[in-house]
């Protein structure tokens, strides 16, 4: 779940998915400094209170404040930041965990922001949390996997069909880009794709919620190694999960 509120130029901004065990203050510090590495592929690192994009510093925050349940970081500065202010909260209570940002005035124009460095946050932080959440216990039956490759074969065709009404000669180039429109839709609205409606089965997020279409995305581009591994990791990156329906 998402929740954005902009007021007098400072933005809030939660993101939460459920949990099924306690998790103490000290362990969702310890994860978000581990995993924001992780989910950027390195291209964003943390060094003592601050967060770099390579020897840039965007944002610098304050001592962390651990509590039994919960880490919050006040926000003092950094390229990103307007001004200081605002602080970066995680806390874990009543089955959820919760990521806020509150009162945080960002530097870029409110639209460039919410097409920009609001859009990264969000997959990032979804992505944390869900893997703060875990694979277990699953969010359904899981689909075979002779399912989801005739589920494949059937998108692949329709995607190939839409390709052919084009006219066009050179057809790759739309085929590549109908499928990945098509894909990223299905999956970010409702978890079906044509052949997942046929063979009864949907991409949901392990948490049992809808797919956002930054987790689509990813899934989306992981799916070429997948299918060179013969393993599902474009789910283990997106923190998907195809279940019978």
């Amino acid at each position: 779940m998402t929740v954005l509120r902009v007021t007098g130029g400072r933005v809030s901004v939660e993101d939460s998915v459920s949990i099924t065990r306690a998790m103490t203050g000290e362990h969702l510090r310890e994860a978000y400094l581990q995993d924001v590495s992780k989910l950027t592929l390195g291209l964003v690192r943390i060094r003592g209170t601050s967060v770099f994009v390579g020897p840039i510093e965007v944002l610098r925050f304050g001592l962390p404040n651990v509590t039994r349940n919960s880490v919050s970081w006040p926000i003092e500065g950094g390229l990103a930041a307007g001004s200081p202010g605002g602080r970066w909260r995680i806390e874990a209570n009543d089955g959820r965990v919760v990521a806020t940002v509150e009162d945080y005035r960002p530097r870029l124009p409110l639209p460039l922001y919410a097409i920009s460095q609001l859009l990264i946050h969000h997959l990032v932080i979804r992505l944390h949390l869900l893997r703060l959440h875990g694979r277990e216990p699953e969010p359904g039956i899981p689909a075979s996997r002779d399912d989801r490759l005739r589920a494949a074969a059937v998108d692949i065709a329709f995607c190939a069909t839409l390709a052919g009404f084009t006219g066009r000669r050179r057809k790759l180039h739309v085929l590549l880009g109908i499928t990945a429109a098509y894909h990223v839709a299905c999956w970010s609205s409702s978890g079906r794709t044509l052949g997942g409606m046929v063979m009864r089965q949907r991409v949901v997020a392990i948490d049992g919620s809808e797919p956002s279409i930054g987790q689509s995305v990813v899934r989306l581009f992981a799916l070429p190694i997948a299918w060179a591994l013969r393993r599902p990791v474009h789910d283990e990156a997106a923190g998907t999960e195809v279940i019978v329906d």
